[in-house]
């Protein structure tokens, strides 16, 4: 038994020093150089202080939670329809959908910004069919703008948020439903009643994954908005990359605090999970 745990130990030794070199000494890092002085060495919490007494870098904080919040919700409730007729299509069709939602659900930072430019910029696809068209919906539609980057990132919590929960569907019994109805109930109080109190958790899990998703997103937000809207990820990208400029420890500051959005969130989510499961086992 002895052997047999060693060479567990053994196996999974690769993957331990993996996790300790690459996420646990660098998130241990970013913390210690969040506390130090700008190009000194020492304690200090003035890079907290700045982070939550300048108005640049509130607005970051709040714009990220208010995009991320938005399109996870609106992006859930899309991808709840979309796995429900997954999930009742032929098999066919089932592997068909799923080999899509694969490849869109890839689909995302630059080139998807890109794709976003050319059907809906200035003189994108869509507005210039719009213009033609008379439908000012399209014609006026702003790309580069908050509404423009809403929209960017419901399109990729769509399909990430359909993968997650098709899984989910499998778990409903038809008899459930059958049941219902020969007790008289009406397919609405089945849906409310049984199948989304049943499901809540799993909901509620993914929208954690998408909020997570959303609120670490750089590469689409700066392709699409560059530094005109202001994004904790692309506040944090300033403090590394300037080429006369860097500052380190500011920049680990505002990764912390990116650290602490995505796991105050997650436990929120946690919460509200296991409070779901406990009605439901009620």
């Amino acid at each position: 038994m002895k052997l047999k745990s060693r060479r567990y130990l053994i196996a999974i030794l690769p993957f331990l020093l993996l996790v300790l070199f690459y996420e646990l000494i660098p998130i241990l890092m970013i913390v210690i150089r969040s506390f130090q002085p700008e190009g000194h060495i020492g304690f200090t919490f003035d890079n907290y202080i700045s982070i939550f007494t300048k108005r640049l870098y509130q607005q970051a904080v709040v714009n990220s939670i208010f995009v991320s919040v938005i399109s996870s919700v609106i992006g859930i409730i899309i991808a709840f329809f979309g796995a429900k007729a997954t999930n009742e299509a032929t098999s066919r069709w089932r592997s068909f959908f799923i080999n899509i939602l694969n490849m869109t659900s890839n689909f995302a930072g630059i080139p998807l910004a890109f794709a976003f430019i050319i059907l809906l910029g200035n003189t994108g696809i869509l507005v210039l069919l719009g213009k033609e068209a008379g439908i000012s919906a399209l014609a006026d539609f702003n790309v580069y703008s908050v509404n423009g980057l809403l929209l960017t990132y419901i399109y990729f919590q769509i399909p990430l948020a359909i993968l997650l929960i098709i899984p989910t569907f499998d778990g409903l019994r038809r008899e459930w439903k059958e049941a219902v109805l020969l007790l008289g109930g009406s397919p609405l109080i089945y849906w409310t009643r049984v199948a989304i109190p049943t499901i809540m958790p799993s909901l509620l899990a993914t929208l954690s994954v998408l909020f997570s998703n959303a609120v670490a997103a750089y590469a689409t937000a700066y392709a699409l908005l560059a530094n005109n809207y202001s994004l904790l990820p692309i506040r944090i990208s300033e403090q590394f990359v300037g080429d006369i400029v860097q500052r380190k420890e500011f920049g680990s500051a505002l990764a912390v605090v990116l650290m602490l959005t995505m796991v105050f969130a997650t436990l929120i989510n946690n919460y509200f999970v296991k409070k779901s499961r406990g009605g439901a086992a009620r």
